[in-house]
């Protein structure tokens, strides 16, 4: 059963486009990554499926219906991000106790199993924290509230690395518990591809690609070696990324639709078969150019 569908959809704000033509399905009981550069319709796109702004045009259900100013949606979801507003009046211990009352699934052990976990002061106020301790706070909310659809903005956001690795740990083992759907927009691929069941790649608002995440680490292979023998080689292939190094030698990522038989004559030849990690495979597909930074040091060159 899906828990999103989404057809068509677009998001004009005045001159600029923030979603274009947007279709996908994310199934219940999933956990999806929501991958694109700064300005891609991100955090656009998971307000709208909140319920937060309306689309342009296009259609979107969330659990059957339209999101928008939907009290059924709003009831079963969470959305976390850093802007996330709680009573000024309320210390942090107060917080989990009136928040709980707005989720029938809140998990008061995890609430605050978490809370002592992270050293939190009960005591303190949301508006005093920093920027890292907000973000655990906002993200023990989520957790706990074992909403149906369950969205993290950019979660980790001043997190240092250890509380972050501790975050993942703990979606995953409460994702295991209490399955639900799980949306993560972050920057930190490389992080999150092991809890990551699908990744929704998109970029200037548009779809780039939906797939599971295995599929995804099979979708690409990195060449290297002369320009000569990479170009023969690849007569005819879409490349996806390039970068000369070392005078004559090419490094190029293209689709991996090679035979067994055509890379072991590709090894023979001198080229060297490289995999390519997803975080930079999603690097090179949301790219203005396929030669990426290189296309700037060869204008300069050339003028």
């Amino acid at each position: 059963m899906a828990t999103i569908e989404c057809v068509n959809l677009n998001k004009d704000y005045e001159n600029t486009k923030a979603i274009t033509d947007l279709s996908f399905t994310i199934e219940e009981n999933t956990i999806t990554g929501l991958i694109g550069r700064n300005g891609a319709g991100k955090t656009t796109l998971l307000k709208i499926i909140k319920g937060f702004i309306k689309p342009t045009s296009g259609d979107i259900k969330v659990f059957g219906t339209n999101p928008f100013d939907c009290l059924s949606v709003s009831a079963n979801s969470f959305f976390t991000d850093d802007n996330m507003e709680f009573p000024s009046t309320f210390n942090l211990s107060k917080l989990l106790e009136e928040t709980s009352k707005f989720y029938p699934n809140w998990d008061s052990s995890l609430a605050k199993g978490l809370f002592d976990y992270f050293g939190l002061n009960p005591k303190q106020y949301h508006g005093n924290l920093s920027k890292g301790q907000n973000s655990t706070f906002n993200m023990i909310v989520a957790l706990s509230s074992h909403s149906a659809l369950t969205i993290f903005d950019e979660p980790t956001s001043g997190m240092d690395a250890s509380v972050r690795k501790d975050f993942y740990r703990a979606l995953l083992k409460d994702y295991l518990q209490y399955p639900r759907t799980i949306i993560v927009s972050s920057h930190m691929l490389s992080e999150l591809e092991g809890i990551l069941e699908n990744i929704l790649l998109i970029k200037n608002g548009t779809k780039v690609l939906h797939l599971p995440v295995d599929e995804l680490k099979e979708m690409a292979i990195g060449l290297k070696g002369d320009i000569s023998s990479i170009n023969t080689f690849i007569e005819n292939k879409a490349i996806i990324h390039s970068e000369k190094n070392n005078g004559n030698q090419l490094l190029v990522v293209v689709k991996n639709d090679f035979s067994k038989a055509a890379l072991e004559k590709a090894k023979l030849s001198g080229i060297e078969i490289l995999p390519v990690s997803i975080e930079d495979l999603c690097v090179y597909l949301t790219a203005k150019s396929e030669r990426g930074i290189d296309d700037v040091f060869d204008r300069t060159k050339r003028i």
